[in-house]
């Protein structure tokens, strides 16, 4: 199997989990302050990762076994890029969550960018990455055999494949987003922050809806997420 063709496949799906496509409105959570100066949103952020961190990594140790719980939380250095946030893995595997500068400069309060930290942190307890290489790789699989059960040329056998490999990956996005959502809003709130107030957060972003093969859910449904896991609490 081609790793360049998987590859492709999961930078489409895994390119982050923030920026999203079209625009909808989504009933307000909570009313918050305008947007904050600079200095304010770097002194969020700072103090966020300060909490946050040490409570994704207690609870990565306590739902995991044999995991790299030792996140590195960075900055992207590239002042133009949009609002983004987005989960990789380094050396050994160690989870690394990166932030646009943008993002950060987006979020009104502690709770909204500890909220997106915590999202995160879940992405990579949950072990999302690794679950969407083995759906891309099966579906990879599956779209060249069925290529060459039809007795396509070589080419249409690689396309095919190609085009398994994508829906493979984006098979179980949304489930994914909603599976970091609910898990966030647990680390949110063991961090000492309100979830629910974070989750504002989505009412200023575009809504992707609920397209066949999207990669994110409709932002309503992420919020009623959010507020039925902090219920429980």
């Amino acid at each position: 199997m081609k790793a360049g063709m998987i590859a492709l496949a999961l930078a489409a799906a895994l390119a982050g989990c923030v920026a999203v496509e079209t625009s909808a409105p989504v009933e307000p959570v909570a009313r918050g302050p305008d947007r904050v100066t600079q200095s304010t949103a770097v002194r969020n952020f700072q103090t966020a990762v300060a909490r946050v961190e040490p409570a994704a990594e207690r609870i990565c140790r306590g739902r995991t076994r044999g995991l790299n719980c030792d996140f590195l939380i960075r900055v992207d250095p590239n002042r133009n890029a949009p609002p983004n946030a987005f989960q990789s893995l380094g050396q050994g595997g160690r989870p690394i969550l990166t932030f646009t500068q943008a993002l950060i400069t987006e979020a009104r309060n502690q709770d909204e960018i500890a909220f997106v930290i915590g999202h995160e942190s879940a992405h990579h307890i949950e072990q999302h990455i690794a679950r969407q290489r083995q759906s891309a790789a099966t579906g990879a699989i599956v779209g060249g055999l069925i290529a060459t059960v039809a007795g396509a040329d070589a080419t249409t056998v690689d396309q095919l494949s190609r085009a398994g490999a994508t829906v493979g990956a984006r098979r179980f996005s949304k489930e994914h987003e909603l599976e970091a959502d609910a898990l966030g809003t647990i680390i949110t709130a063991r961090a000492g922050y309100d979830p629910v107030n974070g989750a504002a957060f989505f009412t200023r972003i575009p809504d992707p809806g609920d397209r066949f093969l999207g990669t994110h859910p409709p932002n309503a449904a992420r919020i009623d997420t959010v507020r039925r896991v902090a219920a429980g609490l």
